[in-house]
């Protein structure tokens, strides 16, 4: 098994008189990574999946003696996927007011959903974590560096979903378990929670979305193309993000006048999603797309890094309107490291290089390649 990075982290924080709630996509571990913590408890350990109705009623109850009995002498309590459970902040917090010496672990596919449960009953008394699918860091302390590079191509074709990277010596098995994550789990909570009528219009979007991973998204384009409000698109666009599936990229300004302001770029979460999206899983040798696919895969995991660190920064893209433009930039304590992704060797023309650090002096800025790109992962 995958040892997830955040484990550790969590573990820390068990039996503080914190609930500790765990978001991520669907299929990305947290059952895994939650049963692991448990195994080393024992007896003492109760997994419990929120989907199960008995369950689900039961958790309903916001009665702590009634909790507590369901419970029984258990001294730690996994609820997975809690954002089904009605009410769900206010049951933990009658629960962790009562009995402060319990662990609850929470584990939540929606941010959305979940978040908006909990963030007010919890206040001061939780504590958070995100997993995401595997990170390159992880696989690497897993299978070694040379095995990686085995597999690196496979890696950018199907992306790194635990059910899906598992199966790594047969592409045919890793299309099917990416191609069933994309059909029957990535809507599943955007349409429950989010009270979505017209799925079509979100599948539309997404593959419009797909297909321009790296540009600036234009609202308005986009709800010309869809047939609908910008008001419309501009949600679903938020319910993709709260639900793991994409990440949305801001544009940096810091009042300097040639800068663009107020612009996003999108990327996904998981690279393997995307490809099954546009349902391409060609070798990249056949690809027009890798260069998008390359900057994709290394923003994504530079902030799965930060993020398994307990790094907290600021990330954006720059461009001017004479067309000067930086991939990504991480601002971290006032200071920029800057990005410019290259699949292929190549260098950042000097006079966007030097406008770029006429504009932001203390700044760092480095050419990332498929022969260097490790080196700021792990």
């Amino acid at each position: 098994m995958y040892t997830r990075i955040i484990q550790k982290s969590i573990e820390k924080w068990l039996f503080k008189s914190k609930i500790v709630i765990v978001y991520g996509p669907r299929q990305a571990g947290k059952t895994t990574l939650a049963k692991a913590i448990l195994e080393k408890f024992g007896d003492d350990g109760l997994y419990l999946n929120c989907e199960v109705d008995s369950v689900r009623r039961e958790l309903s109850k916001i009665e702590p003696v009634q909790l507590k009995s369901f419970f029984g002498q258990k001294k730690i309590i996994v609820l997975d996927e809690a954002q089904v459970i009605p009410n769900i902040g206010l049951v933990l917090k009658t629960f962790i007011d009562e009995y402060k010496e319990i662990q609850i672990i929470a584990t939540g596919s929606s941010s959305f959903d979940l978040a908006n449960n909990v963030k007010e009953p919890l206040t001061g008394r939780s504590i958070e974590f995100t997993l995401l699918p595997f990170s390159v860091g992880e696989i690497i302390v897993h299978d070694k560096m040379p095995s990686f590079k085995s597999y690196e191509e496979t890696f950018f074709r199907f992306g790194s979903y635990p059910n899906v990277y598992n199966n790594k010596d047969s592409q045919e098995i890793m299309q099917r378990e990416i191609e069933n994550i994309q059909s029957n789990y990535l809507y599943k909570d955007i349409l429950t929670l989010g009270g979505i009528r017209k799925p079509k219009i979100l599948e539309d979007m997404l593959q419009l979305l797909a297909f321009q991973i790296g540009n600036e998204v234009s609202l308005n384009e986009l709800a010309v193309k869809l047939g609908t409000s910008v008001v419309t698109v501009d949600r679903y666009i938020d319910l993709l993000e709260k639900t793991f599936v994409i990440y949305r990229l801001r544009a940096l300004s810091r009042n300097q006048r040639n800068e663009i302001r107020g612009n996003f770029k999108v990327y996904f979460i998981d690279i393997g999603i995307r490809n099954a999206i546009i349902h391409n899983f060609n070798s990249l040798s056949l690809r027009d797309d890798i260069g998008r696919i390359f900057e994709n895969i290394f923003i994504i995991e530079r902030l799965k890094k930060a993020m398994y660190a307990e790094e907290f920064k600021n990330y954006f893209f720059w461009r001017t309107y004479d067309q000067r433009e930086i991939d990504f930039i991480e601002e971290d304590k006032g200071v920029f490291s800057a990005f410019e992704c290259k699949y292929s060797e190549g260098n950042i023309k000097n006079i966007t290089k030097d406008t770029f650090l006429k504009s932001y002096p203390k700044s760092d800025l480095a050419v990332v390649s498929k022969n260097n790109y490790l080196d700021f992962l792990i």
